[in-house]
């Protein structure tokens, strides 16, 4: 009896904390403020209440229940958007078919379906039904600034329906903004003796289920409106999923880098009016009048060209038409922006999180104003995905998603030691600066190693050697990143920069299981060297950093 009494004050007392919790005040001041959709306001206070933006302005109380945080000589700006992503998805096996040529394309795990198409021509498949919750996954992105992105992955020729998420939840349904946002296609074939296996095939297969899917559509009104003598017409999941398509009221975002896949792309959305995105969009600049005349948006990408192979006297010289596309790529958004056609940028293809603000500054260097290239990786993201009206600016009632920045945003020697996602605060700290004497009055401080950089690895596995990449970015002291592998997509935790190398801690998933591993690893020049232990015992790896 007495512990049947205890149960509503225990339930009572949980609740309390739990709205204590929820209803946490902060209050960042004296703070250069770039709200985006307004004037920049050169020292104010943005007031957080409920997860929501609850006061923005210069002469702004602090309440007196608020955390305070003094960001005097510090910037806030809305939460960083990446319009295009596959975080936040279950790792899976390998890819069905061919890559794409302009998305993410990181497999689904093989699923029963009842679809008349075979893998990878189901237009049906969400993403969010692959989406794993926690926000632990999110770390290396959320620390470089990203509060939000849009996110699908899988392979083949339809990539399953985007879905927009905030990097932050305990459950998928608090992560979700939106779903489903978006068909994504990518241009590329089925493999493996599957129908299309040719370019040509997938833009035929393509073409027929819009037009069997608009054909349906009519023939499922009429038997709705009249169904007496009237055939009962097949269900088809498949077909059904393309009716908002092919009424408008659902995006279609075709993955197109080079000119001739995007004007292939402008003509498919032509034919059957669609509500056309493309992705990628490297050459974009080359078809920006045709563009803008049909209304037509580009997530483009941030994966600027770079030389791959190390320059020496033995290497082939690149060819001209390599040469100008790398040099013209960085030169594609200030050109879009002058014909005037909508854009968000996207980090899709890119191995460092850290080079989207590294080209996305080169876009600047180009001709882009630094205006332009902060929206659109704010409010013109928020507003091509449709939730400019909760995120993207800093406005009143708009969601909490805020991001403190030290030094230039487009800078080497930037900073995030704040980031605010619907509302809940993640910090990071400052390693000390690092110095090549004693400084002025303070003591030495021991000098880190330069690890950044994306590094291809063996993992010396006895009888099974696995391949993997390392992405490793880094913060004076700090180590963040991610190792792919055909295991999947491991997040870098607890990284620390050594004075000859790294380690960190990670956790992978094989055989259905979590495992616990932690690395170490020696940097000399481009090689890099370690072992990483796991329950199962101690492995060497070695690899080469990508120049």
């Amino acid at each position: 009896m007495r512990s049947k009494l205890l149960l509503p004050l225990v339930a009572a007392i949980f609740s309390l904390f739990s709205n204590a919790a929820n209803a946490q005040s902060y209050a960042i001041t004296n703070a250069r403020i770039v709200t985006v959709s307004g004037a920049t306001i050169e020292k104010g206070t943005v007031v957080i209440r409920n997860g929501l933006i609850d006061a923005v302005g210069a002469n702004v109380a602090t309440p007196a229940d608020a955390q305070v945080f003094d960001a005097t000589g510090l910037t806030v700006y809305p939460g960083f958007i990446d319009a295009l992503t596959n975080l936040g998805l279950t790792p899976t096996s390998a890819p069905v078919g061919g890559r794409g040529a302009g998305g993410p394309q990181t497999a689904a795990a093989p699923q029963t379906s009842n679809s008349n198409y075979p893998s990878g021509l189901r237009p049906e498949e969400t993403a969010d039904s692959d989406l794993k919750a926690g926000d632990a996954q999110f770390d290396a992105n959320r620390n470089a600034g990203f509060t939000t992105v849009l996110t699908t992955g899988r392979s083949g020729i339809f990539n399953g329906q985007s879905a927009v998420i905030d990097l932050n939840g305990d459950s998928v349904s608090a992560m979700v903004i939106k779903s489903p946002f978006a068909q994504h296609i990518s241009f590329t074939t089925l493999g493996g003796g599957s129908y299309p296996n040719s370019l040509l095939g997938t833009f035929a297969a393509l073409r027929q289920m819009f037009y069997d899917a608009k054909r349906l559509q009519d023939i499922e009104k009429m038997y709705a409106a009249s169904p007496k003598g009237m055939k009962r017409p097949d269900a088809d999941k498949s077909l059904e999923a393309l009716f908002p398509a092919i009424t408008r009221q659902m995006p279609v975002v075709f993955n197109a880098n080079n000119e001739r896949e995007i004007i292939r792309a402008i003509d498919l959305i032509k034919e059957f009016n669609l509500n056309g995105i493309i992705a990628g969009g490297q050459e974009a600049w080359k078809v920006a009048d045709r563009l803008k005349a049909q209304n037509v948006a580009v997530l483009l990408s941030l994966n600027f060209p770079k030389r791959t192979a190390s320059a020496s006297p033995e290497a082939d010289p690149e060819t001209l038409e390599i040469l100008r596309f790398r040099a013209e790529t960085p030169k594609g958004p200030a050109k879009l922006a002058a014909a005037g056609v909508k854009f968000a940028f996207q980090s899709s293809g890119t191995t460092n999180v850290a080079d989207f603000f590294t080209n996305a500054g080169k876009a600047v260097e180009n001709g882009l104003s630094k205006d332009a290239a902060i929206r659109a990786m704010t409010l013109a993201s928020a507003e091509l995905l449709g939730i400019d009206n909760r995120t993207g600016s800093i406005e009143t009632g708009k969601i909490a998603n805020l991001v403190v920045v030290k030094g230039d945003l487009f800078g080497k020697d930037k900073f995030v030691p704040h980031v605010f996602v619907d509302g809940k605060h993640f910090e990071q700290k400052e390693a000390p600066k690092t110095e090549g004497g004693r400084g002025t009055g303070g003591p030495l401080t021991a000098a880190v190693a330069n690890v950044a950089g994306t590094y291809s690895i063996t993992i010396d596995i006895p009888g099974q050697p696995l391949g993997a990449t390392l992405n490793l970015t880094q913060q004076g002291a700090v180590l963040n990143g991610t190792m792919i592998s055909q295991l999947g997509t491991t997040e870098i935790k607890d990284g620390k920069i050594t004075a000859d190398g790294f380690s960190f801690i990670a956790s992978v998933q094989f055989g259905g299981a979590t495992i616990d591993i932690s690395a170490k690893g020696t940097v000399s020049g481009n090689q890099v060297s370690g072992t990483i232990d796991s329950p199962q015992g101690t492995v060497p790896f070695s690899g080469t950093r990508t120049p």
